[in-house]
């Protein structure tokens, strides 16, 4: 009986020292939906993938692949593969394409925001709301009508350039003007985002600064640049870094919008409008090399979290404030 009072007493004992243990169990039990689906359509494709790189996963060896190890990252960073040929040219075109694309779109959203922001204009109830239908419109049907809008023999930007004598643009048919055609449709789907988001920073700026700006006698790029930017800056900026891993991964426009072309002479694993996401994409179901496209994969995941962190650790974007 005296063990048993004891027991007892040490379970009452450890009741009251941990009060919350029994709601930390079913804290557990309400996030397990949350947990279970993030485990199955996150992390187990992501720990998937990563095996899949060390292995030799083709159409050759679909059932009866082997482990190979580091074969596939040596194959991909090797200077006389055909798919290293393409890596290199489809990487920097990544890069190029998600600083350029994603740092024009935020500041076109800024100065439209600062424009439709402005008291004195009227209409901007209705300009607001004309600017946020490319956001309204599924950017599928979008990048779809584009394509044909571009098209250099039938589309019609090139027959209302005809209506003022100027000669047809090849916007999809040349490496140059296919680049330059993908990061202004990027554009047109992506500035009402950006321009959402300044329009709330704008909001949060107190009136009191421009009011003692102008008494002053500053202009208003003076008012811009040492106001409105910065405080705009600090606000949009934690959400501009997740933009920039996006557009980096953004395999949707590139497929839809030219399908990674014009075709590159030197190999048939990317075009030249391909980035990475869209060249594994290619290598997978093209060229069934599971391997080497869970390779890709694999190498893009840490490239993406490597910027993501450089930004986030340079920006201190999320960095507490007192």
């Amino acid at each position: 009986m005296s063990m048993t009072a004891e027991l007892g007493g040490e379970r009452s004992a450890n009741a009251r020292r941990h009060p919350h243990r029994k709601i930390q169990w079913s804290a557990y039990g309400y996030m397990s939906p949350a947990i279970v689906t993030m485990a199955v359509l996150s992390f187990l494709p992501m720990f998937f993938t990563i095996y899949i790189s060390f292995t030799d996963w083709n159409e050759m060896h679909f059932m009866n692949y082997h482990f190979v190890g580091w074969k596939n990252y040596i194959e991909l960073f090797s200077k006389n593969n055909p798919l290293s040929t393409a890596f290199v040219p489809t990487l920097v075109w990544t890069l190029v394409f998600t600083f350029l694309s994603t740092t024009l779109n935020y500041f076109v959203g800024l100065v439209l925001a600062v424009l439709v922001n402005d008291k004195a204009l009227r209409e901007a109830r209705l300009y607001r709301t004309l600017l946020i239908i490319p956001w309204a419109i599924p950017a599928l049907i979008s990048t779809l009508s584009w394509q044909g809008l571009l098209n250099q023999h039938y589309g019609q930007i090139n027959a209302l350039l005809h209506l003022f004598h100027i000669p047809a643009v090849p916007w999809l048919d040349t490496p140059l003007w296919a680049r330059i055609s993908v990061i202004l449709v990027n554009l047109w789907l992506s500035f009402p985002y950006f321009m959402t988001v300044c329009l709330g920073a704008l909001q949060s700026i107190p009136t009191e600064q421009y009011d003692s700006a102008a008494i002053d006698g500053t202009s208003a790029w003076q008012r811009f640049a040492y106001i409105t930017f910065p405080n705009v800056w600090r606000v949009s900026l934690p959400m501009l870094i997740p933009a920039y891993s996006a557009t980096f991964n953004n395999f949707n426009i590139i497929f839809l919008l030219t399908g990674g072309g014009p075709a590159r002479a030197s190999t048939q694993f990317a075009g030249y409008t391909d980035i990475l996401a869209s060249s594994s994409y290619k290598v997978a179901l093209q060229f069934n090399r599971y391997d080497l496209s869970a390779t890709i994969s694999v190498v893009l995941f840490v490239m993406i979290g490597l910027i993501s962190v450089f930004n986030m650790r340079f920006t201190n974007a999320f960095k507490g404030e007192d």
